[in-house]
């Protein structure tokens, strides 16, 4: 997902304003019910969320990912997708692999955001990382593994996955 857990964040926002609203009227009943409505594990708040995670998975990859620019860049510098003419082609393939990508990661980063809702509300599990917490000690843990991987490549190593061997020397 190219949105990353950013549409998460996002979605966390927009549903905890109601709530600190709800807080200045303790009075009132309708806020009462407004704010039980959207209290965390409620089914209108999980409904919500998952569709404003959709919805911003969405939103964020347009404004951060503009394929009209990458088949622009790519046509500069030599770049090409085969099969694909240069330029406005290129830029239409680029938009529509985006679209279908975004869909799936988008659910799918829903579903890792709200099963802890549910292993807390039906399992009655003690769950104390929440999904997104998980996505990013997760996706942190796989950008160090890239960096060391590409620090080793430099150093012409076999790489940190294989077995260390410089390259070129034998034993």
């Amino acid at each position: 997902n190219s949105a990353g857990v950013i549409p998460i964040i996002f979605a966390q926002s927009v549903l905890m304003f109601p709530q600190t609203i709800t807080t200045f009227f303790k009075n009132s009943d309708f806020m009462h019910t407004l704010s039980s409505w959207l209290s965390p594990g409620a089914f209108l708040h999980t409904t919500l969320y998952v569709i404003m995670i959709v919805f911003f998975a969405y939103f964020y990859t347009a404004i951060v990912l503009n394929p009209t620019e990458i088949a622009e860049n790519m046509k500069k510098y030599g770049g090409f997708i085969p099969g694909r003419k240069p330029g406005k082609r290129t830029a239409e393939y680029i938009n529509s692999v985006i679209v279908r990508i975004t869909l799936p990661g988008a659910i799918f980063f829903a579903f890792i955001a709200v099963i802890p809702t549910f292993l807390i509300k039906y399992a009655r599990l003690p769950f104390y990382f929440g999904g997104t917490g998980l996505i990013i000690i997760v996706g942190v843990a796989l950008d160090t593994l890239k960096q060391i991987e590409s620090h080793l490549v430099m150093r012409h190593y076999d790489g940190f996955m294989k077995k260390g061997k410089l390259r070129g020397r034998s034993r």
